[in-house]
């Protein structure tokens, strides 16, 4: 996702920085010296790194809540559902590789920091609606009995953990690692498994949907 201007500029190689380093190794002094500024002009802007990284934690965690929002509105089951947040977990390692990355391997940080109070409170939203939907298709009867809390705390603990092995240029397509998710965590739900195959499939017709909505909020 483009970031115009001088301070994009800035914020863009903040990312990749923390995405190849991590945020303890990422060093102002480095990214002005590839910039060509000083880093008066990179504290002018953001004033410390822990303010590059609040905005860097929030506006991903604001898009995914978008994203969810999205989502939300053209796919109405609870099994649907949660197959598209699972693909998009995925297909955002290609859509915004580096900011990606960077925002899953400081999950630490993320815990840490004083100043990322609302990048928190956004991923919780994004958690708590996951969460509900649980809860919803095990009040439909359409999922076994769970812990709702617990299950997502689990789908999303695997997923944040992607960026360590996935390479969106490896050979498996970002469809069919979300199919391969889908796969065993919807079927683990899923009280009814033979309408499993038309959610764990990488041509599912709701992944062309999750690509439409990533796109739209990453514009």
């Amino acid at each position: 996702m483009s970031r115009s201007g001088r301070r994009g500029e800035i914020l863009e190689t903040f990312i990749r920085h923390v995405a190849e380093r991590g945020y303890e190794r990422t060093n102002l002094g480095d990214i002005a010296d590839e910039l060509g500024l000083s880093k008066g002009t990179i504290v002018h802007h953001f004033g410390t790194k822990a303010g590059m990284l609040r905005e860097l934690e929030e506006g991903f965690a604001r898009r995914q809540l978008e994203a969810v929002a999205l989502m939300w509105q053209r796919l109405p089951a609870p099994h649907e559902r949660l197959a598209a947040v699972i693909h998009a977990f995925v297909i955002v390692h290609t859509l915004a590789g580096p900011a990606t990355v960077a925002s899953q391997r400081e999950v630490g940080q993320l815990a840490a920091e004083p100043e990322l109070g609302a990048a928190r409170r956004l991923r919780r939203q994004v958690r708590d609606l996951v969460a509900a939907e649980v809860r919803r298709g095990i009040e439909l009867g359409v999922f076994r009995q769970v812990d709702a809390e617990l299950a997502t705390l689990q789908l999303f603990g695997s997923l944040q953990w992607m960026w360590v092995w996935y390479d969106a240029a490896g050979p498996r397509t970002p469809e069919e690692v979300g199919a391969g998710f889908v796969d065993v965590f919807l079927g683990g739900l899923l009280l009814d498994r033979l309408c499993l195959r038309q959610w764990a499939d990488p041509g599912a017709n709701l992944v062309p949907v999750v690509w439409e909505c990533l796109r739209a909020v990453s514009a």
